[in-house]
């Protein structure tokens, strides 16, 4: 394991945590992890169980880090204070969050959603003045490959017109989809009618308590 991996089960033989039975009582195993990393926060959770849901976003270790520090020497911290330290989730995949009324919600009340849009530029790509949409960054948990196959889809059944070329050019440095227009579009309305799709803006962290997705993708 990796050395942060690690400080999930560090000392775990020495009587840290309680041990249960299994699931067939055939050996036993620890209640909780005696993790040293607030794991639960900093790579998030999803999942479902007898009438209840959980959806949480993954945020930044160095943020989570310095909340803690600072709960543990005031532990009547504010939530409005503990968010100077955390700001809001960090997605590995990056993105744009959209409006932080519903973090400062999600926050306070463990309901809310976090709507994150994908980061486009507008490029141009010949002296001829035609333009590219350029996407490096996506919501978290929208797959590229099925994204690229919705977009092929639109513009063959015609419900997004001004695309001309539609590739993926990502590499070992980053991600980079090109999104090439026909000549005299405009970028900003082709792009504009993406986002409308709401295949590139979605609830990536829609509530702490109970599921609430704003969209599917």
């Amino acid at each position: 394991m990796s050395r942060l991996a690690g400080e999930l089960l560090a000392d775990i033989d020495k009587e840290t945590v309680d041990f249960v039975p299994n699931y067939d009582e055939s050996e036993t195993e620890p209640s909780v992890l005696p993790t040293r990393v607030p794991n639960l926060l900093v790579n998030g959770s999803s999942g479902i169980a007898v009438g209840m849901a959980t959806n949480i976003p993954p945020h930044n270790l160095r943020e989570v880090i310095d909340a803690c520090v600072a709960l543990i020497d005031n532990p009547g911290v504010t939530i409005p204070e503990l968010m100077e330290f955390i700001p809001g989730p960090d997605f590995p995949t990056a993105g744009i969050i959209n409006g932080a009324r519903e973090i400062y919600n999600a926050y306070t009340t463990g309901r809310g959603r976090v709507v994150v849009r994908a980061k486009a530029e507008i490029e141009e790509i010949d002296d001829n003045g035609r333009e590219a949409i350029i996407v490096t960054e996506l919501p978290y948990q929208v797959n590229k490959a099925r994204l690229l196959e919705r977009i092929a889809d639109l513009v063959r059944g015609k419900l997004i017109e001004g695309i001309s070329e539609l590739r993926d050019e990502s590499d070992k440095d980053g991600m980079r989809v090109v999104i090439e227009l026909k000549r005299g579009e405009n970028s900003d309305i082709v792009l504009n009618n993406l986002y409308k799709q709401r295949r590139w803006s979605r609830c990536s962290a829609s509530t702490w308590s109970r599921c609430r997705t704003a969209s599917r993708s």
